[in-house]
């Protein structure tokens, strides 16, 4: 697969209670890397995720991050494609490149490089 999906996050308004359900549930290792925020280790079968709050304290929300070699080439072909750009590239403290975007139907999708 050439952009295949590396990362996964489950924000939502109560980081403490998100982390502490999926660790229980799923028995997730969870590594604090700010406040609000843990990542979730990688499993042998599986990808890196991260659990915590969003930022502006709104709903919660699913995203699944596919991996580019150019965030800003792939914006354009989703957009030329009918999607449309919610986050331009920007990069995260310490961490990479990171965008996001909406599919025709609105459903929003992460890009990594």
């Amino acid at each position: 697969m050439p952009n295949p999906v590396v990362h996964f996050e489950v924000l939502g308004k109560d980081a403490d209670a998100l982390q502490a359900f999926y660790g229980k549930v799923f028995d997730w290792e969870l590594s604090p890397v700010m406040p609000t925020y843990a990542m979730v280790t990688k499993q042998a079968d599986g990808i890196a995720g991260g659990v915590g709050s969003t930022p502006d304290g709104s709903e919660g929300h699913v995203t699944f991050y596919v991996q580019v070699d150019d965030l800003a080439a792939a914006l354009e072909q989703i957009e030329a494609a009918g999607g449309r750009t919610i986050q331009p590239p920007m990069d995260v403290p310490d961490g990479p490149s990171i965008a996001l975007f909406a599919d025709p139907e609105g459903h929003v999708v992460g890009l990594v490089k």
